[in-house]
């Protein structure tokens, strides 16, 4: 399935506007798995010696100019920063003709503000990867505006399935991905290393408590993801009567671990919903 997925971008030209950070991680990202050949990219950067870079690195096309970019491109990849939108759909608008799509990785930027900027019945497609993407370990959400097909939706697919898990959501579920796996791969990362600084209280050389810290969170999170099993049940299994794991859950209930976490995600759910731009 993922490789009939796939096949759907073998000729297609691609535009990625804004080869910054998230940007830049999944076009490297594309390029290594082979979606797409790097002579039908062209990327674009703020400044020529970034752009110089990139083509030097990936041999791809680079430039400052997105209207260069987007002229021949059958996807559009924009990934500038939600300030930056409203003047480059506005620079590209003249390029803009039936057979194109948006794909938009953007924060708190609506499909309907973009098509609403564009002023063009034109597919787009609003994606929200987080950086594990750059090893092929993402997860991304996607939702489709009211131009877009399923065909849209499932070359949208193709591209984030090259770098990861994808799930289909409704647009008005995007924040809430952005708070829960976009920023929360940051949450994952202070709990990874306050595991490691406890291994490391406890006598363990740091790098060998960072080690032990990070495959047990991959182990757990691969069984949840394999297994199907809610996590309560799974920490249940390893939760013996009188045992060492419950003196260690009782101390995280303690410091009230569950509901920060809980918390953490709707305060960055709440704060994506707050840099939606008026259009």
């Amino acid at each position: 399935m993922k490789t009939t997925k796939s096949g759907k971008l073998a000729n297609k030209r691609l535009a990625v506007l804004g080869a910054g950070k998230i940007g830049g991680i999944l076009l490297r990202a594309f390029l290594e798995q082979k979606l797409v050949p790097a002579k039908n990219v062209h990327a674009t950067a703020r400044h020529a010696e970034k752009a110089h870079a990139l083509a030097k690195q990936l041999g791809i096309s680079a430039s400052t100019d997105n209207r260069a970019a987007v002229r021949d491109a059958d996807i559009i990849l924009l990934a500038v920063k939600p300030q930056a939108v409203r003047e480059v759909l506005e620079e590209i608008k003249p390029e803009m003709k039936p057979g194109k799509m948006i794909v938009s990785v953007v924060a708190s930027v609506s499909t309907q503000m973009m098509e609403k900027l564009l002023g063009l019945d034109l597919p787009v497609v609003r994606a929200m990867p987080n950086t594990p993407c750059a090893i092929g370990c993402g997860m991304t959400g996607l939702a489709k505006g009211v131009h877009a097909s399923k065909e849209h939706l499932e070359i949208a697919q193709a591209m984030f399935e090259a770098v990861g898990r994808v799930v289909v959501v409704d647009e008005k579920q995007i924040d809430a991905v952005t708070g829960l796996s976009a920023s929360g791969t940051a949450f994952i990362y202070i709990i990874l290393e306050s595991l490691a600084e406890g291994g490391v209280k406890v006598g363990l050389p740091r790098d060998v408590s960072t080690l032990l810290a990070a495959q047990t969170m991959m182990g757990a999170a691969r069984m949840v993801l394999d297994t199907g099993d809610h996590p309560a049940l799974l920490k249940d299994a390893v939760t013996t009567p009188a045992g060492s794991t419950m003196d260690g859950i009782l101390e995280l209930e303690d410091g009230k671990v569950r509901v920060t976490l809980i918390k953490a995600v709707m305060k960055a759910t709440q704060r994506a919903k707050e840099l939606i731009l008026e259009p």
